[in-house]
């Protein structure tokens, strides 16, 4: 929900795997922005009123009769736009220039390239004449249109970027928006502030304010229910509801016994500053007892996602009928569950269908057009600990997925405190604020090893640790040796039944980050 209104800038989605990223890149920059697939209907889009439109890339050669295309009329509104690799052959293509497969010896380009720009233009104000980009093309303009001018190129490349001024039409054959671009986020700037002159009124904190007026306007009088995981988009949506309504909202936390050691109780502890109802349901007995015997991940998955939905569901029908059923759907599952085109890789335990048995009578969604650093931002705002909003991704199913092979209390208590002690030390040694995503994983696997004079034949426990920018890719993390000591040190001597530690070196691709 965005409940006033603000510049908007328009992400025209052409197929590109960074239509995401363009849209959180020009968020960062204060301007409001939303993605939007382009089969949506011209009228629709011209009553959003945009002051700026950007086109995506693409995996298609816009020549083909297959390939995606826009309405000619979006280029007659006097709004400037920006496109980008399929964007920029795009608007070329639709306003009388040619795009051609490029041949060996002329202008396909991969990876980080050295680029020469006009720093006249607009578009590259206040910006070195030469700096790398990040190309990924197979065509390129064999002719530009009439009106435009080149303004940026490379060794193989002739016509790098292209404008034309006086309309406010700019093109790029490159990824301004991916950090392999240098002075990527100038050249989104420069185009929102220097071509749209955009005011930048895009902050959390008026987001904040303007959107807990808006809750209370549209709940009133009514009762909310929400069911409460404890990872941050849920807690965030808590919180903002519980600061709108108060104790209009109810929130249910199911602690299925599958949590980091102390979480929660430091999630119950995290909503204590408010007046809401807080009931925390323990259900470790039940879900380990569903449990039982299970070694597939994705049976666990589901395991775990429907008896969450049951135990929601009784605990709901304690309470009885409500107003609003509330959730923390994000922007990226907006945006996602509008493709239909992405692979299973793992299916995720929110994702699958509302409580049938909860009396509700609107789905309420106050996080559906936020970012995953922008809802980090809006808990910080709320006031929320920063354990809380900084905390790593974390399953559904919790533990159950960490746990290779079947699950069992004494397994989880196991690695509960093996995962808590790798914390812990990379926290002290602060090495923690160097890494995105860490986590012990319990292996299905026991060797032999030697403790005092005896001979133990006990589990095998795996650390996992890695780097990232948007978890699409990650490379595993350089822990130094002497942390990784002292980590491994600890964890043989204070976990019962764990004799032997490895660290994972697999980046992703091909490994996925979490083991199952």
């Amino acid at each position: 929900m965005v409940p006033v209104k603000h510049e908007l800038v328009l992400v025209l989605d052409f197929g590109g795997q960074y239509n995401q990223l363009i849209a959180r890149r020009v968020r960062e920059c204060g301007v409001y922005c939303e993605v939007k697939p382009y089969t949506t209907p011209l009228e629709e889009l011209r009553a959003m009123a945009p002051i700026g439109i950007i086109f995506t890339g693409g995996p298609n050669s816009v020549y083909l009769d297959t390939a995606p295309h826009v309405d000619p009329e979006i280029f007659t509104w006097g709004v400037p736009i920006l496109g980008i690799c399929y964007g920029c052959q795009l608007m070329a293509h639709s306003l009388g220039g040619e795009v051609s497969p490029a041949q060996e010896d002329t202008a396909r380009e991969y990876g980080k390239t050295v680029t020469y720009y006009d720093t006249t233009c607009p578009l590259f104000q206040g910006i070195p004449s030469e700096g790398i980009s990040w190309m990924s093309h197979g065509d390129y303009m064999a002719q530009v249109p009439s009106g435009f001018s080149l303004t940026a190129h490379t060794k193989m490349c002739p016509n790098a970027a292209i404008a034309d001024m006086q309309r406010g039409f700019y093109g790029v054959q490159y990824h301004p928006e991916v950090n392999h671009t240098e002075y990527g986020m100038e050249m989104i700037r420069n185009f929102l502030y220097s071509v749209c002159h955009a005011n930048g009124d895009w902050t959390m904190h008026d987001f904040c304010q303007s959107a807990i007026a808006a809750i209370r306007k549209k709940v009133g009088s009514g009762k909310v229910l929400l069911a409460l995981s404890g990872g941050v988009d849920s807690s965030v949506a808590a919180a903002l509801l519980a600061e709108a309504v108060g104790n209009q909202l109810t929130c249910v936390f199911v602690d299925h016994g599958l949590l980091r050691l102390h979480e929660g109780d430091e999630v119950e502890a995290a909503f204590s500053k408010w007046n809401l109802h807080f009931r925390r349901v323990n259900a470790e007995t039940r879900f380990l007892g569903k449990l039982t015997g299970v070694e597939e991940p994705e049976q666990k998955r589901k395991i775990v996602g429907e008896e969450f939905i049951r135990v929601f569901e009784e605990e709901a029908k304690k309470i009885g009928a409500v107003d609003f059923l509330a959730q923390g759907t994000i922007y990226p599952d907006v945006i996602e569950s509008g493709t239909g085109e992405a692979a299973t890789i793992k299916s995720h335990h929110n994702v699958g269908g509302l409580p049938d048995y909860v009396d509700f009578k609107e789905i309420l969604e106050p996080l559906r057009m936020l970012f995953k650093d922008e809802v980090r931002q809006l808990g910080r705002e709320l006031g929320l600990p920063e354990y809380l909003v900084s905390r790593q991704p974390f399953p559904g199913p919790g533990l159950a997925i960490r746990i290779i092979g079947d699950v069992t209390k004494e397994k989880a208590d196991i690695l509960r405190l093996a995962d808590f002690i790798f914390r812990d030390e990379l926290s002290k040694s602060r090495e923690a604020q160097n890494l995105s995503q860490f986590f012990a994983v319990l292996t299905n696997t026991r060797s032999v090893g030697v403790m005092g004079d005896g001979r133990t034949y006990d589990h095998t426990l795996a650390l996992r640790a890695v780097t990232t920018d948007d978890f699409m890719t990650a490379d595993w993390a350089r822990i130094p040796y002497d942390i990784l000591d002292c980590i491994s040190t600890r964890i043989v001597n204070e976990v019962p039944g764990v004799n032997r530690i490895v660290y994972d070196i697999t980046s992703k691709p091909p490994a996925t980050i979490e083991w199952e």
